[in-house]
Formats: C-alpha cells, structure tokens, sequence
C-alpha cells in the first residue's frame, strides 16, 4: 500500500478507537515517526495530511532539515533520548524535545532556546515499565519531583504533558496497566495546579498498541512501520 493509503487506514482505527473511548478523535495527533526515512519518503507522508514528525536522532535529521526545510508548517518533534551536550543543537533544530528526562538536560535546552530567542514545547518522559536499557525519569522519582518544581524558572520550555514507550509485549492489551499508569501520572500532577506545568498533552501509543493507548487517554499515537513500512 502507498503512504497515503496507509495513512488513511491508520486515521481510520483512530476513529474507531476514539469512538470505543466515547473521544473525539480530532483530539488525538498522529505523529509520523520518520526515523531512518530519507526525505522523499517524509514528503509523501507530509502530502497525505500529516504536519507532525518524530526524529530520533539529532545528527540524522541535521541532515534532512535543509531538504525538508520548504515544509514551513511540519512540526519536528525529537522523540530518542537526549544527551546534554547535544541540547543546543536539538534546540536549533526541533520545535519540540519529547523525551526530557532529567533536570539538567531541562536547564540545558532552557538556555539553549534563551539563546536562540525561542520557546521550546517539551514533554517529560517516563519510564513506566522501569527498565534499564530506556531513559525516562521513574513517576516516583525524586528528579521528577526537582524537574516539576524548577519549571517556574525554565521561562524558554512550555511544559506540554508526558510521553512513555511502556515495555513491548506481543499483545497490545499487556500494555494497557502502563498506559493507564500514564494517564493516572498525568491526572495527579494536573490536579496539583503546578504553575508552568500544562499536562494537556499524553504521547504514547506506536504502530503495534496505538488503539489500547487511545482507549487509555493518548493525545498523541507515534507510529512509523505502519506509515512508511519497515525501516530503512
């Protein structure tokens, strides 16, 4: 099937998904993760509807951002683990860093975006499933209890919500307790008032578990395989 046919198929099981949750499913983004795509396939995508894009890499989309750069209404979200030191660059290239999972890469992206005069959306990323090979602040952490306190004066990110990849299971229902222990995270911190703290926004779901993620309160589904097919 062509991108465009794959794309309309996945608006489709959003739709249904959305309607078993009783959810409109204009709430709900679906981000084209276009990791280890070349950029004439990221342009079919963009010429199928879809606006939002997830990298994984920083040095991979410095090289598609001068070809992709005529796209002045795509969003490039950086969904992949972050190191500190790569924080200015991420910061030049994205509009968005999904995967902030420390207070010290927080206050390197905050000066970063100070220095280029530019608000950063973020969302802070958890590790639901507390495994060691993810990156991801634990709920119950310490650190992000530190993350959500300083937000006040990290006045260049806008504190958008929170994003998880729980651990991968066979069966899309195995990771419906992580999903709803997102959602749970998400609905405490909101409840707290927070200043600069906005939770709107719940990125979890990919290709495989989309829908039970949907069910449980995703505002945004990452999918890649079932967009543009295995990776390159």
């Amino acid at each position: 099937m062509s991108i465009d046919q794959n794309v309309a198929r996945i608006r489709e099981r959003i739709a249904s998904a959305a309607c078993r949750a009783g959810r409109n499913p204009d709430e709900i983004t679906l981000m084209a993760v276009s990791k280890t795509h070349p950029p004439e396939l990221i342009r079919e995508a963009y010429d199928a509807g879809l606006r939002v894009f997830g990298e994984n890499r920083v040095q991979e989309f410095s090289g598609k951002a001068t070809p992709l750069a005529d796209l002045q209404d795509a969003k490039w979200h950086l969904i992949g683990h972050l190191q500190s030191n790569k924080a200015a660059r991420a910061a030049e290239l994205f509009s968005a860093i999904d995967s902030v999972d420390s207070l010290k890469l927080a206050e390197k992206l905050n000066s970063s975006a100070q220095s280029l005069r530019k608000r950063l959306e973020v969302l802070i990323e958890i590790n639901v499933g507390g495994e060691a090979a993810k990156s991801g602040l634990s709920p119950d952490s310490p650190e992000l209890e530190n993350l959500l306190n300083a937000a006040p004066g990290l006045d260049h990110l806008v504190f958008h919500g929170l994003m998880t990849i729980p651990p991968f299971t066979e069966n899309p229902e195995d990771a419906r307790p992580y999903f709803r222990q997102l959602r749970e995270l998400r609905e405490d911190i909101a409840s707290r008032n927070l200043p600069s703290i906005n939770m709107a926004i719940l990125s979890m779901g990919m290709s495989h578990d989309f829908e039970v993620a949907i069910e449980e309160g995703s505002t945004c589904v990452r999918v890649g395989t079932s967009i543009f097919g295995e990776r390159g």
